[in-house]
């Protein structure tokens, strides 16, 4: 079992493209835990990276610190071989080889790994807080910059009797109503 801490510059597109992820070229600290297993190496780590993206309710930028953690099994190119059982062999073993990562001469590429680690770890709908009010509907406006905004807007179902009442036609029809 080895401990190891590294600092490393963030990819390209590392989250959601557009809406929220750690910019390319950021530090991204990784602390990583390398143990030997029959298989392979066992790979637990947590990664600590800045966000950066817009709130989806109002859409101003937002700046986040990125805590997620990972665990991947590299196996040695041979492992198969060495470690499969005589039972196990079918259409399984067939549909997992896709999903797993070797070693290439004691080398891993990790950068999938923090990928899918990033990204589940982001949330799917970020806010700048929780109690974000967001736009105005019909303005634009950033109603927490305003708390008071409003507009005043008729229901189009009650228009034509505003219309009615505003016209002062009210009192006559109660006339005729009488008559």
């Amino acid at each position: 079992m080895k401990k190891v801490s590294r600092t490393v510059l963030a990819p390209e597109e590392l989250g959601v493209a557009g809406v929220i992820g750690v910019p390319a070229g950021a530090d991204v600290e990784l602390e990583l835990r390398l143990e030997s297993v029959m298989e392979g190496v066992l790979v637990t780590g947590t990664i600590h990276a800045p966000v950066t993206g817009e709130c989806i309710r109002c859409l101003e930028p937002l700046e986040r610190e990125l805590d997620a953690e990972f665990q991947e099994m590299f196996s040695y190119p041979d492992a198969d071989t060495r470690t499969a059982r005589k039972d196990e062999a079918g259409d399984d073993a067939a549909a997992s080889e896709e999903d797993v990562l070797y070693l290439e001469d004691d080398l891993f590429d990790l950068e999938p790994v923090l990928r899918d680690a990033v990204v589940l770890a982001l949330p799917m709908q970020p806010v700048c807080r929780e109690d974000c009010p967001g736009l105005c509907s019909e303005c634009g406006a950033r109603l927490a910059d305003d708390p008071d905004h409003h507009h005043e807007a008729t229901d189009i179902r009650w228009a034509a009797l505003q219309d009615f009442q505003q016209n002062g036609t009210g009192d006559g029809a109660d006339e005729n109503q009488e008559k």
